[in-house]
């Protein structure tokens, strides 16, 4: 691993420069991945392992849309692709994708597989960081590692064929082999990741959840629909409203905050820009960082992982889970991007 300068923190990460994919390949060559659940991480991490020279099966349940979407993708029954318990029955390192609840229901099934000397992958903290709730206990004879990209499995996949990297964080949570350390690296250089940073299961989980209830999604909607209302409410259009609100910021300021950072984006920006955005950043950290400390608390006490595990194992969740998404789909913000991204100029 290489120590890197984060901020005057030092950190350990690893490139695809010093831990290279061939590397990688040599370290796995005997091994065989069986990659368990085909729904947002399985697709884009089997296919990449795949194209990059690795021996991965996939184990799915047989007869769903997942199983056909696996054979869309090219896996073969019999051949690449199996049912769950047999995929298992033939790895080596088992890659357990499946949503944190369907893990929970899974894991019954997949425990007498997991015989000494095998490698246990997930790619989120959740079912062994709360484990006296999921009931995911790995037995101590097999290593438990996690690779988890900063980003959905469509992500990943879409970087990996436009030769990029997603960048993970990567975790060793029982070492049984000795080798759980390349074990891991070499998965994640093999699944797409740009660099790996070291973290745990549980600071994974604790920095995941947050993030996803935070900035990355619940907090971004929630800010967004917050300004277009006010916008609305003051007689501005729709179109304007959701411009304004939206489309300047994914569009126009946020690739130009990935490329160099905050700073550089309000270089870039007129200097009335620069003045208010400098003048009114501070009222709006100040107002939310109380909601993400009650959030970060919340996660840490286990409070946010029994709502999900409460509400994901409901028989009608799926239904009611689409419901919701209908409803923003159908919010009038989200109908106006509707309208806004079909008048983009690639679209026309």
């Amino acid at each position: 691993m290489a120590e890197m300068n984060f901020g005057g923190v030092t950190e350990n990460v690893v490139t695809r420069e010093e831990f290279s994919l061939e590397r990688a390949r040599e370290v796995l060559s005997s091994e065989t991945i069986a990659v368990i659940g085909y729904g947002v991480q399985g697709p884009g991490q089997s296919l990449n392992l795949k194209d990059n020279g690795f021996n991965v099966i996939v184990g799915q349940r047989k007869g769903g849309k997942t199983w056909d979407k696996a054979v869309a993708d090219g896996w073969v029954s019999g051949e690449t692709l199996f049912d769950i318990e047999e995929a298992c029955s033939k790895a080596t390192i088992i890659q357990y994708l499946l949503s944190d609840a369907a893990q929970i229901e899974v894991w019954p099934r997949i425990q007498k597989y997991l015989t000494p000397g095998k490698a246990l992958y997930f790619s989120h903290g959740f079912g062994v960081t709360y484990k006296e709730r999921t009931n995911i206990i790995p037995p101590a004879d097999v290593d438990v590692i996690l690779v988890a990209p900063k980003g959905s499995g469509t992500s990943l996949r879409r970087m990996f064929l436009q030769g990029r990297g997603l960048n993970s964080s990567f975790a060793i949570y029982q070492d049984a082999t000795g080798k759980a350390w390349d074990r891991v690296v070499a998965l994640g250089i093999g699944v797409g990741s740009g660099y790996l940073f070291e973290t745990t299961f549980k600071k994974e989980v604790y920095s995941d959840l947050t993030g996803e209830r935070g900035t990355l999604m619940g907090a971004i909607q929630g800010l967004l629909l917050a300004q277009y209302e006010v916008l609305r409410e003051n007689g501005h259009t729709p179109s304007e409203a959701f411009n304004e609100t939206v489309e300047e910021l994914t569009q126009s300021l946020m690739p130009l905050f990935a490329e160099n950072g905050m700073d550089w984006m309000y270089a870039n920006c007129s200097t009335t820009a620069q003045r208010g955005a400098l003048d009114w950043m501070t009222p709006f950290h100040d107002a939310t960082k109380p909601v993400f400390e009650k959030l970060y608390k919340e996660v840490a006490c286990g409070n946010e992982a029994q709502r999900s595990i409460d509400t994901n194992s409901k028989p009608d969740y799926r239904e009611k889970l689409e419901a919701e998404l209908k409803e923003l789909r159908e919010s009038e913000m989200w109908r106006a991007g509707a309208v806004v991204r079909k008048l983009r100029p690639e679209n026309n």
